[in-house]
């Protein structure tokens, strides 16, 4: 199991292979479609972004809220695609060198991975309480009124993942389905 402690750096990255598993721990962002697209609406305008991703990762999740005694409520990643539209542009001008999430990711994406050196990381969907406990502490960093899809800074040990596609571009949806295939 690979041990991964952000920031990241694009050389740390690109030694990573598709369908390894690794343990996530430090600091990473959380951020859905309403806040990519403020995030990209802002890079437009040539305005400085609220939240500085260079070398860091982003967790596609809307958590739920924290029970009394808990960091955070139910945390389990969100569909991936929604990110989309937004994520090429977050990749290269913002640094962003990698994305946790689910479901498959747009040929867009994955050239930008590609030539950014950003990887896709895949979290289990339904576990979501189970990933939460990896969670240490959690703030919200921006767009507090997105409530649940605001940009939230947690600390995160541990926190496991399995490499979804490498900046080679090799995607392990596609792979699985192959090596399923030849049974």
């Amino acid at each position: 199991m690979l041990r991964i402690t952000t920031p990241v750096s694009e050389v740390e990255m690109r030694e990573l292979r598709s369908g390894q598993k690794a343990l996530i721990s430090g600091v990473i962002y959380t951020g859905r479609d309403a806040a990519h697209k403020r995030l990209v609406e802002t890079l437009e305008k040539g305005e400085p972004p609220p939240v500085d991703l260079e070398n860091q990762i982003i967790y596609y999740v809307g958590p739920c809220p924290a029970k009394p005694g808990q960091v955070i409520g139910s945390a389990g990643p969100t569909t991936s695609g929604r990110m989309d539209p937004y994520a090429p542009l977050i990749i290269e001008k913002m640094g962003l060198k990698g994305m946790i999430g689910k479901g498959a990711r747009s040929q867009a994406v994955v050239e930008a991975m590609k030539k950014h050196g950003a990887v896709y990381f895949l979290a289990v969907g339904g576990a979501g309480a189970l990933l939460a406990q990896k969670v240490r502490s959690a703030e919200v960093v921006a767009y507090e009124d997105l409530g649940p899809e605001a940009i939230y800074r947690l600390e995160v040990e541990d926190f496991p993942v399995i490499v979804g596609i490498d900046t080679l571009g090799v995607d392990l949806y596609e792979t699985g389905r192959e090596r399923y295939r030849a049974v």
